[in-house]
């Protein structure tokens, strides 16, 4: 029996199979949990439809985490399906193309930080809300994905960067709110992964190539291995901790001189 066996998760942020919210379903249905998915747009309908199906899934909701009535709808539909809800995995950033490159003072905008701490961000603690009827009194967890920008400067992430500082601290706060009633918000910092979001920084190569070149492990992490850490903090193996980010990037965090 897996760690997972009978939880219900819903996973916001699957856009191939090489997201990180891919990651974290394969390794949650391989924990025995029962999944359902999101989709943004008419583009990944049928791309997150066949993913789900994969894994014994027909559960697939329309949501823009962007728009409210989206993420309202896309939870009564929820609702009518499952009477509960134990997991939400948010995986979920964006920042205009402009706005990841080149020096952040000279790359910022008012436009371009809005758009990313509300996609980024703010999102988390929307799908919390939409959620909370559903998660209530049933020792669940939220969990959402960090990168190491959000603590030290990275070249081109820029305004991502304090996006995901933001998110860590939402990660605290919604953690504060919503303990008294069971749930548990956690977020895993992954280190770099060649995924379509990460496509839009600037010298994303770079980057994953002095990863594997410098931290510890001399290797960058998977999708797999961030989606084993995700399994474990939904888990009620991971019933204690809450609050916390968790890093699974081979130990680059730890480097003081890189």
């Amino acid at each position: 029996m897996g760690i997972m066996q009978g939880k219900r998760v819903l996973i916001v942020g699957v856009a191939s199979n090489r997201s990180i919210a891919w990651g974290c379903a394969q390794a949650m249905r391989d924990q025995g949990a029962e999944l359902a998915f999101t989709f943004q747009g008419e583009k990944l309908q049928k791309r997150v439809h066949d993913l789900a199906a994969k894994l014994d899934s027909d559960i697939v909701l329309p949501m823009d985490v962007g728009n409210d009535e989206q993420i309202d709808q896309a939870f009564a539909d929820l609702s009518e399906r499952w009477d509960g809800l134990d997991c939400i995995v948010h995986s979920v950033g964006f920042a205009p193309r402009d706005q990841l490159e080149g020096s952040y003072a000279d790359a910022v905008s008012r436009e371009g930080f809005a758009i990313a701490h509300d996609i980024s961000s703010y999102s988390l603690a929307a799908l919390a809300k939409a959620g909370r009827g559903l998660m209530k009194d049933r020792n669940g967890s939220i969990i959402t994905m960090s990168y190491l920008g959000a603590v030290r400067t990275v070249p081109n992430y820029n305004v991502m960067g304090v996006a995901k500082a933001s998110l860590e601290a939402n990660v605290r706060y919604l953690a504060d709110s919503l303990g008294p009633e069971g749930t548990r918000v956690n977020a895993v910092s992954a280190g770099p992964i060649r995924t379509l979001a990460a496509a839009g920084i600037s010298d994303f190569r770079s980057m994953l190539n002095k990863a594997a070149e410098q931290n510890p492990l001399r290797r960058n992490v998977t999708i797999t291995e961030v989606g084993n850490a995700a399994a474990f903090l939904c888990s009620d193996m991971a019933s204690g901790i809450t609050g916390d980010i968790l890093y699974v990037d081979s130990g680059y965090h730890i480097l003081g001189m890189a």
